[in-house]
């Protein structure tokens, strides 16, 4: 085998030319389709991050029927014996209440209707990071009656630090629910949507304010590892059955942006199809020139007593090695400038960055850093090369030497 392995390395340098631009393609296929790669899991990571980070969390627990009606005679009861079995479920890192309503806010002559999400300020701010947001004032804590505002709304209500914001809405079963809150925090949201109608109230004070005191719309939940999503949304709804809560994804619950990256990703796959079809015709052609110029030589080898087989092993082998040397070229190539570019996003600047900033993203271009996709696009090109080679193998087997020497 190591003398078959030697012959064909020495073969394919026969005619360098021709090797270095088979080489060349594969080199290039493989470079181009690890930044593309890269760059759209890095896309489809951080939109992830963004939305997970900025209110779903990776998994929600409502009460039955809530997500669908979104009243607060659809809350539950919060407790810490129920806190503590969610919290049991290995890979859940994080359990946040909230309190969610709709509510009339009311300052001077201005009006608008709004979100009020009631929370636990310290433990939100493990989710959402909404101190690191404070544009003016200060953060909540679970003592203040204050309240915190997206500065697009505070601009239209014309409200600033210490004001007054009159807050009027339906509480829990019906009851009416009217109060008065100082702005403590002035907030710069992601989401153009957020920042222009959420209201935060500490949790306690969101629950006084609705009659619902003890109550809760939604547990909202950070897990470990996001590939295990379903599995964890799973594990907690065997847990708590199905008789009164209902657990949902981040998918489940955007699944509007959801339906755009697996549309995004298909048509990313797509590109990469037509890239890898590219290079399967350029190495098969290589592949077919090669055999078609060596039809001779190999018919001389045949007749002087080399089996057809091992020679077969040749051709295979230096099909092996040209593909094994513009993909590991490739992959070394990729490696440090992905691992800069993960380091290192691209921010985005002009209409491009304006339209994801009124998308609630940042203008940035991320890169990913897997070795999942390294692995499969490498064998995918691997693959290539095998289906590419078929045809040049079989093609020693017809090889008659007292036909073909007479060329």
């Amino acid at each position: 085998m190591n003398r078959i392995f030697i012959l064909a390395w020495r073969n394919i340098w026969r005619n360098k030319r021709r090797t270095i631009i088979t080489i060349a393609s594969v080199f290039f296929a493989i470079l181009l389709a690890l930044v593309m790669r890269s760059m759209q899991l890095g896309s489809y990571g951080h939109m992830i991050d963004t939305i997970v980070h900025s209110y779903t969390g990776h998994i929600q627990l409502h009460a039955n029927g809530y997500w669908k009606d979104k009243t607060l005679d659809n809350s539950f009861e919060g407790s810490d014996s129920l806190t503590k079995v969610i919290e049991s479920v290995e890979g859940i890192s994080l359990v946040v209440p909230r309190l969610e309503s709709f509510a009339l806010a009311s300052f001077s002559s201005k009006t608008k209707g709004v979100m009020v999400i009631g929370v636990d300020p310290a433990q939100e701010n493990k989710l959402t990071d909404l101190s690191e947001k404070v544009v003016d004032g200060k953060w909540l804590t679970s003592e203040t009656n204050g309240t915190a505002l997206g500065q697009t709304l505070a601009k239209y209500l014309g409200v600033d630090i210490g004001d007054t914001l009159v807050l009027i809405s339906v509480g829990y079963q019906g009851m009416s629910a009217a109060g008065v809150f100082r702005v403590s925090a002035i907030l710069k949201l992601a989401s153009p949507e957020m920042d222009n109608s959420f209201v935060f109230v500490p949790l306690q004070k969101a629950q006084d304010f609705y009659s619902a005191p003890g109550r809760l719309t939604s547990y909202a939940m950070l897990i470990d590892n996001n590939q295990k999503l379903a599995e964890e949304a799973s594990d907690l709804q065997k847990i708590l059955g199905k008789s009164h809560f209902e657990v949902m994804t981040w998918e489940q619950m955007m699944a509007q942006m959801m339906q755009q990256i697996e549309a995004d990703n298909v048509s990313g796959l797509f590109m990469l199809a037509i890239l890898y079809m590219i290079v399967g015709f350029g190495i098969f052609g290589t592949l077919l020139m090669m055999i078609s110029e060596r039809k001779r030589e190999l018919a001389v080898m045949i007749a002087v007593g080399m089996k057809k087989t091992r020679l077969a092993l040749v051709i295979a082998s230096e099909v092996l090695f040209i593909t094994l040397v513009g993909l590991c070229a490739g992959v070394a190539a990729a490696f440090p400038l992905i691992m800069y570019y993960y380091h290192h996003p691209v921010w985005l600047t002009g209409q491009t960055a304006e339209a994801m900033l009124n998308m609630g993203f940042d203008p940035v271009m991320p890169f990913a850093l897997q070795s999942d996709f390294f692995i499969a696009q490498s064998l995918v090109i691997l693959i290539i090369a095998f289906v590419a080679g078929i045809y040049p193998v079989i093609s020693v087997f017809r090889i008659t030497p007292s036909k073909d020497l007479r060329r």
